[in-house]
């Protein structure tokens, strides 16, 4: 394993007004790459079992894991740019408006004619994941194209890379997360990886060892990249450890967590709380665990506020 060390950085509340959909007058503090999309997601109080017909609420929001992250990030008063591929058709449109709302950099995105924007749908019940589905094709068909700013000196080149926070997630392709493992462009960054989904977990290898990599994955996604099942976050977190992730966080649900780093290993236990909803949840604590670091807190400390910022995310109403 390789060291593991807790940014000390100010986290500055910023105003909304600075932010619009076609870019920034100033970097951002930090990058968002992956899915951007709809979420298309319908809920009910009560358990549902296969097959079932039943009435509830849908919602259309904002979603994907790099956008949730981001939205997560803006509300702990960063400034945060996407860069991911959205079509160039009414949904798209209307994706980059609310971007534009929310005080999102959306200005980086790459805008393809000949793709369409993205799309999950889910199902909750009772507070439960019944079954979701992610299309990403388009993300996944534009490939390295999202990348340009990096190189192209917007954001950075070969010669001056990014030097900054840089949140990745597992929609991208394997081959493309293989080239960024590989890529002059990342090697000043500091890298927060996540999976996106249990079904994503292993597209996560080829990036496992990046000298500054931060790993964020449930148990059942660290069984996965592990091959093997674990009966608690530590002893998952402690085989990442073993695999040479330079730091790797593993969360089980109202279980505890563990982190593991060469300083030792951390745990921390989420509080309890009636959960409403689940989609983002694990986005948002990345997003939470992420602010806390920039804002300079303790590995403890961090871990304490993700898990309070998540609980609050989970038990809060769904439908506005």
């Amino acid at each position: 394993m390789k060291g593991c060390t807790t940014i000390q950085r100010p986290l500055l509340c910023r105003g909304l007004d600075c932010a619009t959909s076609m870019g920034m007058t100033r970097k951002p503090d930090i990058l968002c790459i992956g899915s951007v999309l709809w979420d298309v997601i319908g809920r009910r109080p009560d358990a549902m079992e296969k097959g079932d017909d039943r009435p509830g609420q849908i919602t259309r929001v904002p979603g994907g894991v790099a956008l949730n992250v981001a939205m997560a990030l803006r509300r702990a008063g960063l400034t945060p740019a996407l860069l991911s591929c959205v079509g160039q058709d009414v949904e798209g449109d209307s994706l980059l408006d609310t971007c534009a709302d929310l005080g999102l950099d959306a200005g980086y995105l790459y805008r393809s004619k000949s793709l369409r924007t993205d799309m999950y749908m889910a199902i909750e019940a009772a507070g439960d994941l019944v079954a979701a589905m992610a299309d990403a094709r388009s993300l996944e068909q534009a490939g390295a194209a999202i990348l340009k700013p990096l190189a192209d000196g917007r954001l950075g080149s070969v010669d001056d890379p990014y030097p900054g926070t840089i949140v990745l997630d597992g929609n991208l392709t394997q081959e493309l997360l293989t080239k960024i493992a590989e890529s002059p462009l990342f090697r000043r960054a500091d890298l927060r990886v996540a999976p996106a989904s249990p079904g994503k977990a292993e597209r996560l290898r080829p990036i496992l060892l990046h000298p500054s990599l931060t790993l964020y994955v449930n148990l059942q996604e660290a069984s996965l990249l592990c091959n093997t099942a674990f009966d608690s976050a530590t002893d998952a977190a402690q085989a990442l450890g073993k695999m040479g992730a330079r730091r790797a966080i593993v969360t089980n649900g109202d279980q505890s967590l563990a982190q593991i780093c060469e300083n030792g290993l951390v745990e921390a236990t989420p509080p309890p709380v009636n959960v409403t909803r689940i989609t983002g949840a694990g986005d948002t604590f990345m997003a939470g665990h992420v602010a806390a670091e920039l804002r300079g807190l303790t590995r403890q400390e961090a871990l304490t506020f993700a898990l309070d910022v998540t609980a609050t995310y989970i038990s809060e109403s769904a439908i506005q």
